[in-house]
C-alpha cells in the first residue's frame, strides 16, 4: 500500500474538502417534519383553543339588540383619527376596552367587569346576562384585538405578529415568520408562556407527529417561540468565515508536504 504523502497532492486536498463537507452535512432527521406514522387517536385530545382574556388585553366589545337606539348607550363612541386604541370596522373606527390589572374593564352603563381569566364564550355570556336588565335579545360580540405572538432565533422572518385569527397553531405561526431556516433544531422549538404574570415553558419537537396531541399546539396571545441553532449553525458562527481561509491553508500544506517527501 502506498503512503498517503504519494498520492497526488489535489486528490489529497479533494479529500480534506470533501471531508470538511461532509462532517457539517445535516441528515433527513434532522430536517424533516413529521418523520412519525400518522396518528390516528387526534380526537381523544381534548384542545382547549377558546381564548382566555389577561392583563393588557385589548378587546372590541359590540352590542346589539332589536332596538338599535336601545343598545347604543352600550357601546363606546367612535372617535376621531389621531386618538389612541381604535379598531377600525369598515369607515367606523371604535374605541377599545383594556384589561387591567386586576381583570377588569369599565363598560358603560354596566360600570367594572371583570373578564380576567374568563374565556371569550364565558365573557359574553356576563355581559349578556348584565345586559338582559336593559336590552330584549342583547347580542355581544367580542373580539381580541392584540393577539400577537413572537417568534425568534432560526427561522426566516423573526418579529412580532399581530393575528386576526384567535385560534393559531405553532405550525401556522411558523408559517407567518416564513418558516425554519434549515439551521434550525427542529427537535427542540421552545416556547415561552406568560400566565398571570408567571412564565410557563414547554418544548416540542417538529420531527415528530406526536406533537400534534401537545396540549400547547395551539398558541395563545403574547406567546413567544425560540429557534435554536443546531450544530452546524452554532460551528460556523466560529469558522464558517474563515473556511476559504482554512481551504488556502490546507492547499499549502499539502503542497508544502508533497514538496518535502518528493
Amino acid at each position: 500500500m502506498k503512503p498517503i504523502f504519494n498520492q497526488p497532492k489535489s486528490s489529497l486536498l479533494a479529500a480534506c474538502i470533501v471531508f470538511l463537507l461532509v462532517t457539517s452535512c445535516a441528515t433527513r432527521q434532522d430536517i424533516a417534519y413529521f418523520q412519525d406514522e400518522p396518528l390516528d387517536n387526534f380526537e381523544e385530545v381534548d384542545f382547549n383553543t377558546d381564548v382566555i382574556y389577561k392583563t393588557n388585553d385589548k378587546l372590541s366589545i359590540i352590542v346589539s339588540s332589536i332596538d338599535p337606539e336601545a343598545a347604543r348607550p352600550f357601546n363606546l363612541p367612535t372617535i376621531s383619527e389621531g386618538q389612541s386604541a381604535i379598531v377600525t370596522q369598515g369607515s367606523t373606527k371604535m374605541q377599545t376596552y383594556l384589561v387591567d390589572k386586576f381583570g377588569n374593564i369599565e363598560f358603560p352603563v354596566l360600570g367594572q367587569l371583570k373578564v380576567g381569566g374568563l374565556s371569550r364564550t364565558e365573557a359574553t355570556q356576563l355581559i349578556k346576562e348584565r345586559l338582559k336588565e336593559y336590552l330584549k335579545d342583547p347580542i355581544v360580540n367580542i373580539r381580541l384585538i392584540n393577539f400577537t405572538v413572537t417568534i425568534l432565533g432560526e427561522v426566516r422572518n423573526p418579529g412580532t405578529f399581530v393575528l386576526e385569527d384567535e385560534k393559531i397553531s405553532l405550525p401556522e405561526a411558523l408559517g407567518y415568520a416564513g418558516d425554519l431556516t434549515i439551521h434550525g433544531r427542529r427537535d427542540n422549538v421552545l416556547l415561552i408562556r406568560d400566565n398571570n404574570g408567571k412564565k410557563q415553558y414547554a418544548q416540542f419537537d417538529l420531527t415528530s407527529i406526536s406533537v400534534a396531541n401537545n396540549q400547547s399546539y395551539y398558541l395563545t396571545q403574547d406567546d413567544v417561540i425560540y429557534i435554536s441553532p443546531n450544530k452546524a449553525r452554532i460551528r460556523s458562527s466560529t469558522y464558517n468565515q474563515n473556511t476559504a481561509v482554512v481551504i488556502s491553508a490546507l492547499a499549502v500544506l499539502v503542497s508544502l508536504t508533497a514538496i518535502i517527501v518528493n
